[in-house]
């Protein structure tokens, strides 16, 4: 076969293009309700408004990866304030969510996740 005939099944296969996180994650209801409604976003609005995210990955990809890495609670709260930072006068540039999140951060005070970002956590 050509070099576009066949399908890739070993290790070194490139693995297919996806704008939002696909590494496993736990799909309790409140995750796949909360990644259901940024994919409608994704798919719907963010096609109208364009893309002006200023943080790369952007606003929905981050609050994706948040809200199936930490669950709907969590993950919505920092995609919340990472949209909030990325105003006019907000921060910019490379961006990821933390893979663990701090014990100081309890499920009672979400005003701390402001500060979730891997660079803030050093993770």
């Amino acid at each position: 076969m050509g070099s576009c005939g066949g399908k890739h099944t070993g290790k070194g296969a490139p693995k297919p293009y996806s704008r939002n996180f696909t590494d496993p994650w736990r799909k309790t209801p409140g995750r796949l309700f909360g990644t259901a409604l940024i994919r409608f976003y994704q798919i719907t609005l963010s096609s109208l408004i364009g893309n002006s995210c200023r943080h790369l990955p952007t606003c929905s990809e981050y609050a994706y990866e948040a809200i199936a890495r930490h669950g709907l609670w969590r993950g919505g709260w920092m995609g919340f304030f990472r949209v909030v930072r990325c105003g006019p006068f907000g921060t910019h540039g490379f961006d990821p969510v933390p893979r663990e999140l701090s014990p100081d951060l309890k499920w009672y005070m979400p005003w701390r996740y402001w500060r979730c970002s891997a660079s803030r956590i050093g993770k």
